[in-house]
């Protein structure tokens, strides 16, 4: 039994040599890949590589799934020696790019210069007071389809001028001047009529609307409101106007107690390029104008644009600074010509009241009325100019700098009434 178990050990044995005999083993260190004959013979089996001509199209969305290596020869290693990745040709547009892009880095080509901003156009009075028209159509539609005028054609008159922030008591001097005017012609249509209160409103706000310039010294214009009315604004879109007429400007930064209003001016001020003096925050608005004006006289700078502390216009303090401002600044080199009032045109009323106001301690030259085309009240014009005496001498037409015209009666008056609205 024994002898038996030896003679099958040994035929095992015998077995397993001849089988590691028969294989071939690769030496120690060797990396396991094909050799160079089995890597082209399973190269020709393969999927042929997708491969883009001068003379072919772009790859469409289903030929992404193909292959797109391009081996160029085959050598043993890992890997072969060069490697090509291809796929969709650049376009020509963007070749250019690409072209233009290395002959920037090697300095062959130089930048453009910017293309010059597009020149702001004024605004029309005809474009821009739709809500203040609206607020008058219904009205002047209801007089203009009667025959003949009566008093109801009165009431109606009376009515939209008054809601249209006129006042009741120029509405009352207005109406009783155009009846005479009605009287005196023997106007009978109601087309007449309205050609009769355009005519008389016309004659009433007509007045100067030219900022005063002096000859001797800088001009000085003070900017005089309560906040919130846009009057620091008012002052950068003078101040860009001025500027792009090649005048040069210093703006004086006199509204100490407002929070940033020194930094909203001086943002303004870098826009147009202008000067600006700015003090202290809280310190005394009088002695920035002093120096601004000082500076520009020491500069021969044109014109001094001032603005002014904006409280509240029932705070005694604000009228008493006002005062002072204004004393200063004659004190300076410079003239003061222009003391405008900054008002709100969608306020109505109440700017009418900021008005009385500030003409009793500022002896106010002119107004300019903001925000007219956001206003339904245009009637406020009216009611400055017949009760304070004082010529409405810029608007506010809308955002821009260009938006800040000069007061056109005229063109007021016809946008007023302009029932197409063209």
């Amino acid at each position: 039994m024994e002898i038996l178990i030896i003679v099958v050990s040994v035929v095992l044995l015998v077995s397993v040599v001849a089988v590691l005999v028969a294989v071939r083993r690769r030496p120690r260190g060797e990396v396991l890949e094909p050799s160079v004959e089995e890597r082209r013979e399973s190269l020709d089996h393969a999927t042929d590589p997708v491969l883009l001509a001068d003379d072919q199209p772009p790859l469409a969305a289903e030929d992404l799934t193909a292959p797109e290596i391009e081996i160029e020869e085959i050598l043993p290693g890992v890997l072969p020696r060069e490697v090509f990745i291809v796929g969709p040709e650049v376009a020509d547009d963007e070749r250019l790019t690409d072209e233009e892009l290395e002959r920037l880095a090697l300095g062959e080509v130089e930048l453009e210069e910017p293309a010059a901003a597009e020149e702001l156009v004024p605004p029309t009075f005809q474009g821009r007071l739709g809500r203040a028209r609206s607020a008058m159509a219904g009205f002047v539609g209801s007089i203009l389809a009667r025959s003949t005028i009566d008093a109801t054609t009165w009431d109606d008159l009376e009515e939209a001028l008054i809601l249209a922030d006129v006042g009741v008591g120029p509405t009352t001097e207005l109406l009783d001047s155009v009846r005479a005017t009605v009287k005196e012609r023997k106007i009978t249509t109601t087309e007449d009529l309205i050609s009769a209160v355009k005519d008389e409103m016309k004659s009433r706000l007509a007045g100067p609307v030219t900022l005063e310039r002096s000859s001797d010294g800088p001009t000085v214009w003070l900017f005089v409101g309560v906040n919130g009315v846009g009057k620091t604004t008012t002052i950068g879109k003078v101040g860009h106007r001025l500027t792009s007429e090649g005048t040069s400007v210093v703006m004086a930064a006199g509204d100490t107690f407002r929070a940033a209003a020194a930094e909203q001016l001086g943002t303004w001020a870098d826009r147009c390029g202008a000067q600006l003096v700015r003090g202290s925050e809280g310190g005394d608005p009088s002695s920035v104008v002093f120096d601004a004006i000082t500076a520009a006289a020491a500069r021969n700078v044109e014109v001094v644009l001032a603005d002014t502390a904006g409280r509240l216009h029932t705070k005694t303090n604000l009228m008493e600074e006002l005062r002072k401002v204004r004393r200063v600044a004659e004190k300076a080199e410079g003239t003061v010509t222009e003391v405008l009032l900054v008002l709100d045109a969608t306020t109505g009323q109440n700017g009418l009241q900021q008005a009385r106001q500030f003409a009793d301690v500022s002896d106010l030259t002119g107004v300019v009325l903001t925000k007219l085309d956001g206003s339904a009240k245009g009637g406020i014009v009216f009611a400055i100019r017949s009760e304070l005496d004082l010529p409405v001498k810029l608007v506010g037409l809308g955002e821009t700098a260009a938006d800040l015209v000069d007061f056109d009666a005229n063109a007021f008056v016809d946008a007023l009434f302009d029932r197409n609205g063209e």
